[in-house]
């Protein structure tokens, strides 16, 4: 039990240094490319390695949150896929009106959609 509690902290250790030298490395190129740009372009100032640090935790909360892992929405697709697959082609219709229903009409595209029950070679 003791060796594998030994194994998780030095896991945690590892993750934590690896996210420490990540977190240094972003912070200092985006503290090189505002100091080599921003000043030669729009005339501001340079900034310290904090306010770049800062620069990249604000743009992270803003633009790509810290949800980590790829293709967010993958498990949801999923998911939806397994479930649409297991419907009979009543069942997709009905889904596929009420969908209508609710997110209003979209031009072509809601009135011939793209059924998952065709090969791909044939969706258009």
């Amino acid at each position: 039990m003791e060796t594998m509690m030994k194994k998780w902290v030095l896991r945690a250790v590892k993750i934590a240094l690896i996210a420490t030298i990540a977190g240094a490395v972003f912070g200092f190129i985006v503290m090189s490319l505002w100091n080599w740009l921003m000043p030669a372009i729009f005339g501001w100032h340079a900034i310290t390695f904090w306010q770049a640090l800062g620069l990249v935790v604000l743009s992270k909360l803003l633009f790509g949150g810290f949800r980590g892992g790829h293709g967010h929405g993958g498990h949801w697709r999923k998911g939806m896929r397994e479930r649409w697959e297991q419907m009979t082609p009543e069942q997709r219709e009905e889904l596929r009106k009420g969908l209508r229903g609710r997110c209003g009409h979209f031009g072509a595209a809601m009135t011939q959609p793209k059924t998952m029950d065709q090969p791909k070679e044939e969706r258009s």
